[in-house]
C-alpha cells in the first residue's frame, strides 16, 4: 500500500476505497432487505471453499488474539473479510471489529466498514431469516430471555419477518428488563413487559429468543418450560466453554437449522455438553443453505420444537456489510479514503 498520492481528485476518491462509520451504518441500515439479502445468498450453492473456517491467532505474551472470518458469497458484488482484534491493554480489554470488502468485478478494495453495528445486524438478520422459514405464518408471542444489544436487534429483525401480538422479557437485573420492554414496547407498538423469572417468559410463547448467557455460563433456557410448538433462536453459544441452552432442549427440538453445521458441532458448548449428557445432535442437525435452497423440508408436526443455532459467519458479515455499503455510498455518506493501493496484473 502507498499513501503517497493523499490529493487524489474528486473522480478517484469516489472511485476508490471508502470508509463507513457504525453512524453511517445505523443511518441506512434496512431489517427487511437484510433478511431477503441474506434469504437470497443462502439459496445459492455455496462451494466448499466459500465459507472457510474462521481463524484464531493469539499471543499469549502479548495478550492479544485476532479472528479472521472470510467469505466470497454467491452472486455479490463483494467478498471480505470481518477481522476481529482484541488486547489487554491498561484500560482493560479492547475489542473492535473491521468489515473488508473487496469488489469482485474489479478484485480492488472497496470499503472498510466499521463492524461493531454490523455484527450484531447480520446476526439478528440471520436469524430472522431462518425464522421466517422455521416459524408458522401468523401473530406469534415473543419470548426475550436477555437485555442487551443482541437482544434488542433480534427483536426488531423478528419483528420485521413476523406480526407480534405480545414480548415477554427476562433478564436478571429487573431495572434492565423493565427498561428493555417499555422501549420496545413503545418503537414497536406491541404489548411488551418484563417478567420475573425466565421460565415466565417462555412459558406458552411460539417464540423464544436466547440471547444472553449467565455468568458462570450456566444456561439459561430449559426444554420443560418450551411449548411443543415453539420455535427457538439461540446465539449466545459459540465456543466450547459458552453455554446458553440446556441439553433438554437440544432434546425437545426435532430440528436444528444452523448457519454452520460443523462449527455449531463441533465447537458451541451448547452442543458439546448434550453430547456428555447422552444426547446426540448430528441427525437433527442441518444447514442454513440447505433449508434456504429448499433441500430440506420445513413441514413440523404438531408439537415438534424446531431450533436455529448460530456460532457467526462470515457470509453474514460480508453481505450485509455490502448492503449498507451500497446504501452509503447512495446516500452520501460514505468516507472516501486518501489511500491508493498497488494492484499487481497477472497473465
Amino acid at each position: 500500500m502507498t499513501s503517497s498520492n493523499l490529493d487524489l481528485s474528486a473522480n478517484d476518491a469516489a472511485d476508490g476505497p471508502v470508509f463507513v462509520s457504525s453512524e453511517t451504518a445505523a443511518a441506512v441500515f434496512q431489517w427487511l432487505p437484510a433478511v431477503r439479502a441474506l434469504q437470497e445468498t443462502y439459496a445459492r450453492p455455496l462451494g466448499p471453499q466459500a465459507v472457510p473456517r474462521r481463524t484464531i491467532a493469539a499471543g499469549a505474551a502479548e495478550r492479544a488474539s485476532l479472528r479472521t472470518m472470510t467469505a466470497v458469497p454467491p452472486g455479490s458484488r463483494y467478498y471480505g473479510a470481518k477481522l476481529m482484534g482484541m488486547a489487554f491493554g491498561p484500560a482493560g480489554r479492547q475489542l473492535e471489529y473491521a468489515v473488508v470488502l473487496f469488489d469482485a468485478t474489479t478484485g480492488s478494495l472497496a470499503a472498510i466498514v466499521d463492524g461493531n453495528l454490523v455484527t450484531a445486524y447480520r446476526t439478528a438478520a440471520t436469524s430472522a431469516a431462518a425464522l421466517d422459514r422455521l416459524a408458522p405464518q401468523g401473530a406469534a408471542r415473543l419470548a426475550v430471555l436477555g437485555s442487551g444489544l443482541e437482544a434488542r436487534m433480534h427483536t426488531l429483525a423478528i419483528a420485521a419477518v413476523r406480526e407480534l401480538q405480545e414480548i415477554r422479557v427476562y433478564s436478571p437485573t429487573p431495572a434492565k428488563r423493565a427498561a428493555f420492554a417499555d422501549a420496545l414496547g413503545t418503537e414497536l407498538g406491541v404489548h411488551a413487559h418484563a417478567v420475573d423469572s425466565p421460565a415466565e417468559a417462555v412459558g406458552g410463547a411460539d417464540i423464544v429468543l436466547a440471547a444472553a448467557r449467565s455468568y458462570g455460563e450456566k444456561p439459561t433456557l430449559h426444554g420443560a418450560w418450551l411449548a411443543p410448538h415453539a420455535t427457538v433462536v439461540s446465539i449466545g453459544s459459540t465456543l466450547p466453554d459458552q453455554r446458553e441452552v440446556d441439553s433438554s432442549v437440544v432434546a425437545r427440538a426435532s430440528l436444528i437449522v444452523c448457519d454452520n453445521v460443523e462449527e455449531v458441532l463441533e465447537e458451541s458448548g451448547d452442543m458439546l455438553a448434550a453430547r456428555r449428557d447422552g444426547v446426540e445432535p448430528d441427525a437433527k442437525c442441518v444447514s442454513l443453505n440447505d433449508l434456504m435452497s429448499g433441500k430440506v423440508t420445513t413441514s413440523r408436526r404438531e408439537g415438534d420444537v424446531a431450533m436455529y443455532k448460530s456460532v457467526g459467519s462470515g457470509l453474514q458479515d460480508v453481505v450485509v456489510a455490502g448492503m449498507i455499503l451500497d446504501l452509503a455510498r447512495a446516500a452520501g455518506l460514505a468516507v472516501p479514503l486518501p489511500i491508493r493501493f498497488e494492484t499487481k496484473r497477472i497473465g
